[in-house]
C-alpha cells in the first residue's frame, strides 16, 4: 500500500513540473563583439530588469522565464546596452544572438582591480592608472620596473615600488605596494619584495595601478597602493608575436667614469609568444632571454624565462572552466649595492672587483609559480572562483646570503550580481610561508583573511563599500588580528565629468627580512629586529575626472588631492643596536618603528589617444607634488639622524613629472618620454660621511637642482606583420643616482625588430 502511495505521489509531482514548465519558455543564444566577432564572457542578461543571467566563457546564456511578452536587456560593461521586446509561447525556445558595439565614449577602458570585477575607468572610486602592452613593447622596456618608472605618480627606487611617497627605501626587504599577477600576490615569502625581472612582459593583457591604500581587498602589503599584472588569453584567431634587441651603452657624461674604455658593453634580447584555442582549450605560451654586460663593473645579468596559461571550457558544464598557469625564471649575474667614490668610481663596487676586498655578490636564482584554477559562472549571476598558487624562490650566492622561500596561496571568492545595480564579493584566502635561510635562518608564516565588499550603482551614483580581517602569525607565536574597511563613492556630474571621493584604512605586517636580517655589505651593516610591530594607516582622497575632446583626439584630465597617514611606520633606521665588540661597534642600520606619519598631495594626470588633425597622437603625463611629513618630529633627535635639518621624511622626491607623448604618422612611429624628480632632500646622515660611503655628500652637494631624463624611440612599419625600431635612452646623456650611492645607467641605443602573425 506505501509503495502505491509513492507511486502515486511521483506520478503527481512529475506531473505538476511537467506543467509547470509548459508555461515557461527557455531563452538562449549568444552574445558577440560586434567589431572582432569574438565571444563575450560575463555579460549580463537582464529580463524586466529584475532578475536574469550572464553569459559564460564561450558568451552563451540560457534562462528559463515565464511565457508572455518581457524586456530583456544585454549589458556589459564599456558596451552600448541593447534592448530587446519579446513575446514567448509556453514551452518554446527562442534563440537570440547578440552583438555588442563599444560605447563612444571617451572613457571606455575596462579595469577589473578596483574591485575584482569589470568596471569602466570612469566610473571606479579610486585613482587608477592603466598600461596597456603596446607602450611596454614600444619603449622595449626589459623588465616591467622600467615601464613602471613612466606611470604618473610611480616611482622604482633600486627595484622598490613607491606610490605618491608611500615609500622610502628599504634595502629590498618590504612592500608597501603590493605585486598582484591575475589577481593573486606575487611577493617573495622572505623579503616580501618584488621581483621585477620574474614578470612575463611577453604575455600581457594590462597593467593596472591603483593609488592609495587598498588592504580591504588586498591585505597587508597594499598600503600604498597596488599593481596588477594582468595576463592575456587567445582570441578566436592564433596570433604569435616575436621581439629581438640588441643595444650598447655609450659613453659616460664624465671620461674617468668609464671604467670599460672603449669596448662595448652590450644587452640583447628575445622574446616570444603563441596564442590559440584549441577547440575549448585556450594555450598561451611565451618565453624571454636576456643578457646584460652592465654598466656597473661586475653587475651583469643573464635571464631566461618561459611561461604558460592554459584554460578548459568545460562543454556540457556551461559556465566551468579550469586552468594551470606556469612560469619559471633562471637568471645568473653579480649585484653590489654601493660605489667605490664619486671621481672615478661610482660605476665601480666599493672594494672593487678584487676578489679579497670585493663588495659583489655573484648569483643564481631560480623563481617558480604554479597556479591552478577553477572558475564557475553560474546562470543566476553568481560566480565561483578558486585560485591557488605555488611561488618559490630560490637565491645562491656566494656571499653567505643563500635564502629559499616557498609561498602557498589559496583563495576562494564568490561574487553576486543582484539585478544591474549591486555587486557583492567575498572571500577567504590563506598563505603559508616556509622560508630556509643564511641571511634569515628558518622561518615559517600564515596569513588567513576573510573579506566582503559591496558595489552599488544608482543612475549616476557608485558606492563602494568593503572591509577585512586578517590575522598573521610567525613560527607558531601569537596570533595578531586586524580589520580594515574602505569605501567610496562616484558620481557623474554631467556627461564624461565624474567626481570621486575615497578612505581606506591600510595595514602592514612586517616581511620575514624585515625581523630577522642580519648580515653586512661593505660598511653597512644591518641588524634583526624580530619585536617590530605592524604599521597602520589610512587614505583619504578626492578627485575629478574630466573628458577631453579635441578633433578626433580624446582623453581625460584627472585631478586628486590626497591625505594618507601611517602609525608606527617601519623603516630602516641608523643607530647602534649592537655592542662594541660587533663589527663598526654596533653601529648600522635596523627596521624599527619610527613613529607617526602624514603624507598630503596632489595629483595631476593626462591621457588620450586619438588624431589631432590627420596625426595620431596617445599622450600620457603627469604632475605630482607630496609634502612627507613626521607627526611626531623631534628636531634635537631626528636632525642627527637625517641629513636634513627640518621635518621631511626620507627618500622622498617632492615633486614628480612623467610625459611621454607618441606621434604615428603612416608607418613610422615616434614617441618621447621624459621624468623629472626633484631633489632627494633628506637621506640618512650616516650615507654623507665619507667613512661610511665616500663621495655622497660632495655628490648631493653638487647636484641639488633635481633631475630630467628624456627617451626617444622611433619606428617603422615595413609590412603588416613586420615592425623596426630604434630607441635612445637618456637622450641628453644626464649624470644622475637614485638612492645614495647609486648611479643610473648613461645614454644607452636600442635596435629593436618585432613581427606578428
Amino acid at each position: 500500500m506505501l509503495n502505491k502511495l509513492n507511486t502515486l505521489w511521483m506520478l503527481l509531482l512529475l506531473t505538476a513540473t511537467i506543467s509547470m514548465a509548459q508555461e515557461n519558455g527557455i531563452l538562449l543564444g549568444l552574445v558577440r563583439d560586434a567589431a572582432t566577432k569574438e565571444p563575450l564572457p560575463g555579460v549580463n542578461v537582464v529580463v524586466d530588469g529584475v532578475a536574469g543571467t550572464v553569459t559564460d566563457l564561450a558568451g552563451k546564456y540560457t534562462y528559463d522565464i515565464p511565457a508572455g511578452e518581457h524586456s530583456v536587456s544585454y549589458r556589459f560593461v564599456g558596451y552600448t546596452t541593447q534592448l530587446k521586446q519579446i513575446t514567448l509561447k509556453p514551452g518554446e525556445a527562442r534563440i537570440i544572438n547578440i552583438d555588442l558595439s563599444l560605447e563612444s565614449t571617451l572613457l571606455n577602458t575596462v579595469v577589473v582591480s578596483a574591485g575584482k570585477f569589470e568596471q569602466k575607468l570612469e566610473d571606479v572610486t579610486v585613482s587608477m592608472q592603466v598600461i596597456k602592452p603596446a607602450f611596454i613593447e614600444n619603449t622595449n622596456a626589459p623588465s616591467m620596473d622600467v615601464a613602471m618608472e613612466q606611470v604618473p605618480g610611480v616611482t622604482i627606487l633600486d627595484g622598490q615600488a613607491n606610490i605618491r611617497g608611500g615609500s622610502g627605501f628599504s634595502y629590498g626587504a618590504g612592500s608597501r605596494v603590493l605585486l598582484l599577477v591575475d589577481d593573486l600576490p606575487m611577493l617573495a615569502a622572505d623579503a616580501g619584495d618584488i621581483k621585477w625581472s620574474f614578470l612575463p612582459v611577453e604575455n600581457l593583457e594590462q597593467v593596472e595601478v591603483i593609488k592609495g591604500a587598498s588592504s580591504a581587498l588586498f591585505g597587508s602589503s597594499a598600503m600604498n597602493g597596488v599593481i596588477n599584472v594582468r595576463t592575456a588569453y587567445p582570441k578566436s584567431k592564433p596570433s604569435t608575436s616575436i621581439t629581438w634587441f640588441t643595444g650598447w651603452y655609450g659613453d659616460t657624461k664624465r671620461k674617468e667614469l668609464q671604467w670599460w674604455g672603449d669596448k662595448l658593453q652590450q644587452t640583447q634580447g628575445l622574446s616570444f609568444n603563441h596564442m590559440e584555442q584549441i577547440k575549448q582549450f585556450d594555450l598561451v605560451v611565451g618565453g624571454n632571454a636576456f643578457n646584460d654586460e652592465g654598466f656597473k663593473q661586475g653587475e651583469t645579468e643573464k635571464r631566461y624565462r618561459m611561461n604558460i596559461n592554459t584554460r578548459y571550457r568545460f562543454k556540457k558544464i556551461e559556465g566551468l572552466s579550469a586552468g594551470l598557469n606556469a612560469n619559471i625564471t633562471y637568471t645568473e649575474g653579480g649585484l653590489f649595492l654601493l660605489w667605490q667614490n664619486d671621481s672615478t668610481g661610482a660605476y665601480v663596487p666599493q672594494g672593487g672587483i678584487t676578489d679579497s676586498t670585493t663588495t659583489i655578490s655573484q648569483y643564481e636564482t631560480v623563481r617558480t609559480s604554479i597556479d591552478p584554477f577553477v572558475t564557475y559562472i553560474g546562470k543566476k549571476g553568481s560566480t565561483h572562483k578558486l585560485r591557488t598558487r605555488y611561488f618559490k624562490s630560490a637565491n645562491r650566492n656566494n656571499t653567505n646570503q643563500e635564502a629559499f622561500a616557498s609561498l602557498y596561496y589559496a583563495e576562494y571568492q564568490y561574487q553576486k550580481k543582484i539585478g544591474e545595480s549591486v555587486t557583492v564579493t567575498t572571500g577567504i584566502t590563506e598563505i603559508y610561508s616556509d622560508i630556509r635561510s643564511e641571511l634569515y635562518a628558518d622561518h615559517s608564516a600564515n596569513n588567513l583573511a576573510v573579506f566582503a565588499q559591496a558595489d552599488l550603482k544608482f543612475g549616476k551614483l557608485n558606492i563602494s563599500l568593503g572591509g577585512r580581517m586578517e590575522s598573521n602569525l610567525v613560527d607558531g607565536g601569537e596570533n595578531e588580528t586586524i580589520p580594515v574597511v574602505r569605501s567610496g563613492i562616484n558620481y557623474k556630474l554631467m556627461e564624461h565629468t565624474n567626481i570621486r571621493a575615497s578612505y581606506g584604512q591600510g595595514y602592514r605586517y612586517p616581511s620575514i627580512a624585515e625581523r630577522f636580517v642580519s648580515t653586512q655589505v661593505g660598511s653597512i651593516v644591518i641588524y634583526p629586529n624580530d619585536s617590530i610591530e605592524s604599521e597602520t594607516g589610512w587614505t583619504a582622497e578626492i578627485g575629478i575626472k574630466q573628458g577631453v575632446k579635441l578633433g578626433g583626439w580624446q582623453g581625460f584630465l584627472d585631478v586628486a588631492g590626497f591625505w594618507s597617514e601611517y602609525q608606527d611606520m617601519m623603516e630602516f633606521t641608523f643607530g647602534q643596536y649592537g655592542t662594541f665588540t660587533d663589527p663598526l661597534f654596533g653601529f648600522g642600520f635596523k627596521s624599527v618603528n619610527v613613529g607617526n606619519t602624514k603624507i598630503t598631495g596632489l595629483d595631476v594626470e593626462l591621457i588620450g589617444e586619438g588624431r589631432i588633425g590627420r596625426l595620431p597622437i596617445t599622450v600620457m603625463c603627469g604632475y605630482t607634488y607630496i609634502d612627507p611629513i613626521q607627526k611626531d618630529f623631534d628636531a634635537a633627535v631626528d636632525t642627527l639622524k637625517n641629513s636634513a635639518n627640518y621635518n621631511i621624511l626620507k627618500y622622498r622626491y617632492r615633486h614628480l613629472f612623467k610625459g611621454d607623448i607618441e606621434f604615428n604618422p603612416g608607418k613610422f612611429m615616434i614617441g618621447v618620454s621624459t621624468r623629472y624628480n626633484s631633489f632627494m632632500e633628506n637621506i640618512d646622515a650616516v650615507f654623507e660621511s665619507d667613512f661610511t660611503i665616500p663621495g655622497v655628500r660632495a655628490y648631493r652637494e653638487r647636484h641639488d637642482y633635481g633631475d630630467w631624463v628624456f627617451d626617444l624611440r622611433t619606428g617603422y612599419r615595413v609590412t603588416e606583420h613586420f615592425r623596426f625600431g630604434v630607441l635612445v635612452r637618456n637622450l641628453f646623456n644626464h649624470e644622475y643616482m637614485g638612492r645614495p650611492a647609486d648611479m643610473q645607467p648613461p645614454r644607452t641605443y636600442t635596435i629593436q625588430m618585432s613581427m606578428k602573425f
